[in-house]
């Protein structure tokens, strides 16, 4: 067997029963379930949501997407062995531990297989919720060129690079386009103010003011419980992407509720402290991949200025990365996953066929 054939690439052509068309994201894809199957198995499985919630089965594949492309390696390789798994895996042990330590529920109402999560849908906060403990990226290089004030928050004088900031920071964006909101550009992934969510909250799609400060509680105590928890495996969480939602439980309970991933390499920065403390950066994040390609390519602003996008797909497109490139990706992926979850990340040999075997005779899914 190739290594090609144990890299779930494709995932939005599995035989799940829905009415509805798949969606397919840059990693996931989202099979909305009929009614009638979300109901049954609400009942069969005594999942605490409303009797009448949609379900879908979301599905998570190994491609591996920076600067908003997705990229391919030489012999048919088509994302990344192991990372799929090692994603889910990282997401699964945080949930838990957030759940562990008293705080929000997530979106996940089971897990199947690896690659599988059985959702509830909610009504998503607009509000990329970022929180940076250290200086770098994107904000170093604003910083770098004199910029001082951040989602407004006015950052001191003197800060190097990579070095800890003074305190957690949270830094938020918008989440898609939005419309008619003061000040705010209509663009995907705009910084915003506090200010910004308080006076135009159901914009944002929160439901009041009063959710602004529980979605920043959830946001620093998930941090700093995943920070904790990375630090006691000698890891540093530099900065992470969190995202929201309101669902509804089965006692008519409306919750805000984390959702998509969470501290995994897609969303965050993940520093060694060993060599951190060296004064090196080894990066066990996507981190390590975006440089590669930066150094990889001779126009390295085709990667970093949005207005070259269709350079950059056609980069994506026509460029077969050498095949120890997504290698060394795979082995970031799963040793960080391993290091936190202290298990094994064992790659399947035919994923797809486990899938479907697990939701055709597990949950009467498929057929």
């Amino acid at each position: 067997m190739s290594l090609a054939d144990q890299v779930l690439a494709v995932n939005d052509d599995l035989p799940i029963r829905t009415d509805k068309p798949v969606h397919s994201g840059k990693v996931r894809s989202v099979y909305w379930l009929t009614e009638a199957d979300s109901q049954r198995l609400i009942k069969e499985k005594g999942y605490n949501v409303q009797p009448d919630a949609p379900l879908a089965i979301m599905v998570i594949s190994d491609r591996i997407s920076a600067f908003d492309c997705i990229w391919h390696g030489e012999g048919g390789l088509k994302g990344v062995p192991g990372k799929g798994a090692a994603l889910n895996a990282i997401s699964n042990h945080w949930f838990q531990l957030f759940k562990d330590n008293g705080l929000a529920d997530s979106h996940i109402l089971d897990i199947p297989h690896p690659f599988v999560w059985i959702v509830q849908k909610a009504k998503p906060v607009m509000v990329e919720a970022i929180c940076r403990q250290y200086i770098t990226g994107s904000m170093w290089r604003a910083y770098s060129k004199g910029e001082r004030h951040f989602c407004g928050i006015e950052l001191p004088e003197g800060l190097k690079k990579d070095q800890k900031l003074p305190e957690l920071l949270m830094t938020p964006s918008t989440k898609g386009i939005l419309k008619g909101i003061p000040n705010v550009p209509e663009a995907d992934d705009v910084n915003v103010t506090r200010d910004d969510l308080i006076n135009n909250f159901a914009a944002f799609n929160f439901r009041n003011t009063d959710d602004i400060t529980q979605y920043e509680k959830l946001l620093a105590e998930g941090f700093n419980v995943i920070s904790d928890a990375l630090a006691n495996i000698d890891q540093i969480f530099v900065d992470t992407k969190f995202e929201f939602g309101y669902v509804t439980d089965a006692s008519g309970n409306e919750k805000l509720i984390y959702m998509d991933e969470v501290g995994t390499p897609d969303s965050s920065r993940i520093w060694d402290g060993a060599a951190y403390r060296d004064g090196q950066i080894v990066e066990n994040s996507k981190e390590d991949f975006r440089q590669v390609l930066l150094n990889t390519f001779p126009e390295p602003d085709i990667l970093l200025n949005k207005d070259r996008m269709e350079e950059r797909f056609a980069l994506a497109r026509d460029n077969e990365l050498p095949q120890e490139v997504l290698m060394q990706i795979s082995r970031v992926y799963t040793g960080i996953a391993e290091k936190i979850t202290g298990k094994k990340i064992t790659l399947s040999k035919n994923p797809k066929a486990e899938i479907i075997n697990i939701l055709r005779n597990d949950y009467q899914l498929i057929g």
